[in-house]
């Protein structure tokens, strides 16, 4: 396990690459959260450092982790990633992990009413827009108003940018309507 004191703190939020990963490490600093779940592992450089972070700042806290992504079944146009394995094998040390193999629509409407609420909730911009879409009515069933909901924009740079529980009301409220349409 990677020893974070505080110059590593310091590269970590200040310095790290890539940058735009620098908001959710400030963000877990600030507010540390013990249940986290991302929708699109990618290649878990982010999670792993995300996790080895919080485990350095608490190291006796129950942390627990929640990814889902498509793992093998990645499509050829799909960002490069991680096999279910390799997650397991990569996070195992670092919190007590749950992989959810399949699309991030169809594994969370599946799992959203047995998996609780969550302190932290990342979107990365590597899941299919359409795939994302469908997920807001589930998510708003795994969040609270003190939840932090951190979705990456597309395109160069990509940052992630908080959003409220209402704007996740919000997003959900469309995509009944779509389906009601």
């Amino acid at each position: 396990m990677a020893h974070y004191g505080l110059l590593h703190r310091l590269w970590l939020t200040r310095l790290s690459q890539p940058a735009k990963d620098r908001a959710v490490y400030r963000h877990a600093l600030r507010s540390p959260p013990r249940r986290i779940i991302e929708l699109g592992v990618g290649t878990l450089g982010r999670t792993e450092r995300l996790l080895g972070l919080l485990r350095a700042v608490h190291p006796g806290a129950d942390l627990q982790y929640v990814g889902l992504d498509r793992f093998e079944g990645r499509l050829p146009e799909d960002p490069p990633g991680v096999t279910l394995k390799q997650a397991h094998k990569r996070l195992h040390s670092l919190a007590k992990v749950q992989l959810v193999p399949g699309n991030t629509d169809t594994s969370l409407s599946r799992l959203c009413n047995h998996l609780g609420v969550f302190d932290l909730v990342l979107i990365s911009a590597d899941n299919d827009p359409r795939h994302v879409d469908r997920c807001w009515f589930f998510i708003q069933r795994i969040i609270t108003p003190q939840t932090a909901i951190f979705a990456e924009s597309r395109g160069s740079g990509g940052a992630w940018t908080p959003m409220t529980k209402a704007r996740v009301d919000e997003l959900a409220s469309k995509t009944v309507l779509k389906r009601a349409a």
